[in-house]
């Protein structure tokens, strides 16, 4: 082997991939799809976790949030039926109600822009999740301050096949799905999946005596088409639609899952999308791509927003729930209790439309002495919210319209320095608008232009170890406050940015059997977006109340290490394992409460930001028991965190085992599952510092919403 021969990764890893092919061993290369050129796990310098198919089937998921403990120091918010809403490295948001969001955690199914709109992210005849952490600031823009996720699903194939999916398990859950996939002519293929989900859900509504007031109710429908053209271009067609009807009550008074609200609410999602791509080899030194997306998705989010149904019993000075007719003779009534009834409804619907339009260095294409390939692109985007909010206390329906416009052009240059070393360069300047409008008269608009980017230097310490170091600088745009009692002073509030340092150790040892990754990061976070407050006062110059807004009030640091291993023990036995360790802290976060008719200021300085917790941690051990039978056993632990950044009520740490045992023949396979064994109860969103419960005079309590129980089932697929 000669020095040259390692120039690149790319080399690198078709010569790895040579060595195992002659010496008899298959070689199945891991590839991200996300980055401007498809590159192997293990070679591309940045932090990457893929989870596959085999991953997906074996956690029996459906749903992304299910599969997201493989990735270290990943987190997600619910507040509705499904996860949507993703924090990386401790950054992202948890929640959205009236305003608009602009969020920190880019998702992306087949090319098409899902952010915001994770009840979508189903993972039926999924490829692959990638779970890119860090700014990705050249490649993704003002969606990805903190990272992105990237869902591929499968593609058509040339050869005819198929499968049919079948599956049934607790809580009155079943699934139906099938897909089908081969060639349409010579030059044509195409692929169409379709899967239904049902369930009851996991809570008992005490009060209309229902057991499917959290029912999830899902139909995803996937199709595809790719067309060769001619010999130098490919086209591809995908097709998105979803139908997500499931129910939300998950808050209690009791934090139990057994509600009593009489207007149960709904988390529904139903979406239209397309994308069309390109890839033409104009010569041996230039590719030109395209991508062309749309999406159109109309929103439901509503919840009984008292919990309950308004009659109260006090039995034995014990206040307790009563569904019949008061009866005097148990006790005092107190069904005529001044409290309060109220439901609370968000239709939202979006539309976005993308253009991405990128030149690409050939094999014959670099520059600067045939030492740099690059990349140049342009890109725009138009995206239109508009919301109508139904709600008890409101005269009339609030509604309010955004419309968004991104155009951006960015480059990467990526330079040979030596055999060795490698240079990657990125830049990204996106011009960034808000139109915002609504019924109570609030008008605002923002022109930004943003600047982001990363400079990566990676090295070939030697034939099995990848080491990089990188500075990346990620954005998230600014916008406006809608409540119509801000200060105009306060209208307004400004983009975030990230700073971030990564260093990486990407290590292929033990003859390619154990594969480890490694990263550690430091990420300082300017002009961080939070909310803030500021005093009410009344006609005599007293603080009356306070109005909360979102301003660039803190700065934060956030940093810590990730570790990624996976090992071939044996023939028969692999184990994988994934930990992530993070420290987050508020550097400069203030804000102002009323305490005995005063104001007063409250720190936050050194406290963790929300819904980052110090560590995370999957692995499993998968067991080849015979050639058709196989055994997967995984744990997968949180520690506790924050809820929210103005209050300090906090998560429960835990630790959660899974279990599949599955039969395969070549034309069919069976197995039974089970996920969260030992039936831990998890939280995974919380509310602290308001009252909802009349039983206690409204008192300031915690409140949660519980993730998945024990859930268990069978599940069966027939391949043809």
């Amino acid at each position: 082997m000669t020095p040259k021969t390692l120039r690149s990764p790319l080399a690198l890893a078709i010569l790895a991939a040579s060595t195992l092919a002659n010496a008899d061993v298959e070689l199945t290369p891991v590839t991200v799809e996300a980055d401007f050129r498809q590159t192997d796990v293990q070679q591309i310098p940045e932090a990457v976790t893929v989870v596959g198919s085999d991953d997906i089937n074996a956690r029996s998921a459906e749903h992304l949030e299910q599969v997201l403990s493989f990735a270290p120091n990943v987190n997600y918010s619910s507040g509705a039926s499904r996860g949507r809403f993703f924090q990386i490295r401790g950054i992202g948001e948890r929640s959205q109600f009236i305003d608009p969001v602009n969020p920190s955690v880019g998702l992306v199914i087949d090319g098409i822009d899902m952010t915001g709109l994770g009840g979508a992210a189903t993972l039926f005849d999924v490829k692959q999740v990638e779970v890119l952490r860090g700014p990705q600031g050249t490649r993704f823009g003002a969606n990805a301050l903190a990272g992105m996720i990237n869902i591929r699903s499968n593609d058509p194939t040339k050869e005819t096949q198929g499968y049919l999916s079948a599956r049934a398990g607790n809580y009155d859950s079943y699934g139906l799905g099938g897909a089908v996939s081969g060639s349409i002519s010579d030059s044509v293929q195409g692929r169409i999946a379709i899967n239904g989900y049902q369930s009851d859900g996991y809570t008992d509504n005490i009060w209309l005596n229902r057991d499917d007031v959290e029912q999830i109710d899902e139909i995803v429908a996937r199709g595809k088409l790719a067309f060769q053209v001619s010999e130098d271009t490919d086209l591809g067609l995908t097709y998105l639609y979803a139908d997500i009807d499931n129910g939300y009550d998950a808050f209690s008074l009791d934090n139990t899952r057994e509600t009593y609200s009489d207007e149960p609410g709904t988390d529904a999602q139903d979406t239209h999308a397309f994308a069309l791509s390109s890839d033409t080899q104009l010569s041996d030194a230039l590719i030109l791509q395209t991508e062309f997306t749309g999406s159109w998705s109309d929103i439901e989010y509503s919840y009984d927003e008292d919990w309950a149904y308004g009659e109260y019993i006090w039995l034995d000075d014990d206040p307790v729930y009563q569904p019949d007719p008061c009866d005097t003779t148990q006790g005092p009534c107190l069904a005529d209790f001044d409290g309060y009834s109220s439901f609370d409804q968000y239709l939202r619907d979006y539309d976005r439309q993308s253009a991405d339009v990128r030149l690409m260095s050939g094999t014959d294409g670099r520059i600067f002495g045939n030492t740099t390939d690059w990349v140049a692109g342009i890109y725009a985007m138009q995206r239109n919210e508009d919301l109508t909010r139904n709600y008890t206390y409101l005269e009339s329906p609030f509604e309010s319209e955004l419309e968004t416009t991104s155009t951006a052009a960015y480059g990467e240059l990526s330079t040979q320095l030596s055999e060795s070393l490698r240079l990657i360069t990125g830049l990204r300047v996106e011009n960034w608008t808000n139109d915002y409008r609504d019924s109570d008269g609030i008008e605002g608009s923002t022109d930004e232009t943003l600047l982001g980017g990363k400079v990566t230097l990676e090295a070939l310490v030697s034939f099995d170890h990848l080491a990089y170091v990188s500075l990346a600088r990620g954005y998230k745009a600014g916008g406006i406050n809608t409540d119509p009692d801000i200060s105009e002073a306060n209208r307004e509030f400004d983009t975030e940015f990230n700073n971030a340092l990564e260093l990486g150790l990407k290590s292929s040892l033990l003859d390619n059997d154990l594969k480890t990754r490694i990263a550690a990061f430091y990420i300082q976070r300017k002009d961080q977006q939070v909310k803030s407050s500021y005093a009410v006062l009344d006609t005599n110059g007293q603080p009356e109340s306070f109005q909360d807004y979102l301003a660039n009030a803190a700065e934060g640091r956030n940093y810590g290490f990730e570790i990624e291993a996976d090992w071939n023990l044996t023939e028969r036995i692999n184990w994988e394992l994934s930990y992530g360790y993070l420290i987050t802290e508020f550097v400069d976060y203030t804000y102002q409460i009323i305490d005995d008719d005063e104001i007063q200021e409250v720190s936050k300085d050194g406290r963790a930001q929300a819904h980052a917790p110090q560590y995370t941690a999957a692995t499993a051990v998968n067991y080849d028991l015979t050639p058709a039978v196989s055994l997967r056993v995984g744990a997968e632990a949180k520690d506790e965190f924050y809820f929210s950044d103005s209050h300090d009520e906090k998560s429960d740490a835990y630790i959660l085992w899974n279990a599949r045992i599955a039969y395969a023949q070549p034309g069919y396979e069976v197995s039974v599952y089970g996920r969260n064994l030992t039936d831990r109860d998890t939280q995974v969103r919380g509310f602290g510092g308001f009252g909802n419960d009349p039983r206690k005079g409204y008192a300031e309590e915690p409140y949660y919403q519980y993730g998945e129980p024990l859930t268990y089932g069978v599940e069966g697929k027939f391949y043809f």
